[in-house]
Parts: C-alpha cells; structure tokens; sequence
C-alpha cells in the first residue's frame, strides 16, 4: 500500500518529518505540525488536543484539562525541533535535554477541541546550552508562558 503525504503549505513540518527530528511518540509526541519557523529564531507548533488522550482519563474526569507539565513538554518539544532545524547536520546522533524551567505560568485551561499553537523563541544559544521563552496560546489567548534551558547532548 502506498504512502499518502499530508500536503504541508511551504515552510512548514508535518508529523512524519518531526518524528524523524525528535525521539517522541504516543502518548508523548505534543506537536502535530510546525506552522512557522525561523532558523535559530523561532517555531510556531500546533497541538490538536483531542479528548482521546490518555491523561484526560485522570485530569479531571469531570472536567478535563491538559496538565500544564505537559504544555510546558509542548513548548519543550517544539523548540527541540526548532534546535534540530538550525543545526542540520550537526544534530545527527544527539538529543535535546531539557535542563531548567523557570518563570512558568498556567493563566487559562487547554482543553479538548482546543487547537494550541505554541511559540517558541531562542533567547540565547551559547555551546550546547540554549534558553527559550514559550507561550501556548488558544485562539490567540496566552494559556501557559515559560521560560526555559535545554542542553544538546549525544544520544
């Protein structure tokens, strides 16, 4: 049976690319597409979230929310993507560690159906060291904003 490809609008990164850049997968892998990107600037990711998800089982059952450790793994996620993009070539054989969270805030629930874009932005990249600043948004409302390191590591 043949591969049917998604079409993806130009400068953008479908599921099956973001795979192959970061080692994630169900129920783990919170980035569905890459919408914008910037070369060692930016990404734009989207989340669908949808009530299948395991973790809505248990965060609430009555009123179910994405966790905000989870946002925060978006975030963490689309910026390894956006590390990997930049690096190219340099980035065969290594993962993106998180190493610090700081100045993390959840100001409004993520909830199925909500389709969360997630901005990332590199604030400074020095050696293997990177620091971002995050922010999922829901309709163009900030939801969780964060701002945080990651270290470059052989896998």
């Amino acid at each position: 049976m043949a591969k049917v490809k998604t079409p993806v609008k130009e400068g953008q990164i479908d599921v099956t690319r973001i795979m192959e850049m970061i080692p994630h997968r169900y129920p783990l892998l919170l980035v569905d597409r890459i919408l914008e990107f910037e070369v060692g600037k930016r990404a734009v990711g989207l989340k669908n979230v949808t009530f299948n998800e395991p973790h809505f089982q248990g965060h609430f059952p009555n009123f179910p929310i994405m966790p905000g450790v989870l946002i925060i793994e978006a975030m963490a996620q689309t910026s390894a993507i956006l590390v990997v993009e930049t690096l190219g070539e340099q980035a065969k054989g290594k993962l993106v560690y998180f190493m610090s969270i700081d100045e993390a805030r959840f100001r409004k629930p993520v909830v199925p159906g909500d389709s969360m874009e997630i901005h990332v932005e590199a604030i400074r990249a020095r050696g293997s060291i990177w620091k971002f600043k995050g922010e999922a948004k829901v309709d163009g409302v900030v939801c969780a904003d964060a701002v945080y390191s990651a270290m470059i590591m052989d896998d």
